[in-house]
């Protein structure tokens, strides 16, 4: 039976019938250093900017997971070069955590230029932050 089990998910894997997971190019990720914790619950905005127009023009929205992580920003079929912004809202996270801040939200703005995967995390705390490209 074991054997029977194991050709059958052999066939599926090998005729492509077992149904493919997305890719995405962009991710991010929020770490509070104040707390050593992830961020959760924090709504992360994307934006594009027309370059004909110079206007922002919004792609998606999501909410960091309880890893203060998201994932699936910017599917891969598509071509996804230009210039992009990433807006924390940070002023609901900070209230949650009865704390006051300096930062009701942080616009970080960068550029993809290939098909690599891009990660764009912030350290973060009450009076200041950092972001870089991460992996």
């Amino acid at each position: 039976m074991k054997k029977l089990i194991l050709s059958a998910l052999l066939i599926l894997f090998t005729t492509g019938m077992v149904a493919q997971t997305e890719k995405h190019q962009l991710s991010s990720h929020i770490l509070d250093v104040s707390k050593g914790t992830p961020a959760s619950g924090v709504t992360i905005k994307l934006e594009k900017l027309e370059e004909k127009t110079n206007n922002w023009i919004k792609i998606d929205e999501k909410v960091t997971d309880k890893n203060g992580r998201i994932t699936d920003f910017l599917k891969t079929d598509n071509s996804n070069v230009g210039i992009y912004k990433l807006t924390y809202f940070t002023k609901e996270y900070f209230k949650r955590n009865q704390t006051e801040s300096f930062y009701p939200f942080i616009e970080v703005v960068f550029q993809i230029s290939d098909e690599s995967h891009y990660h764009v995390p912030i350290t973060l705390s009450a009076f200041g932050y950092a972001t870089y490209r991460g992996n």
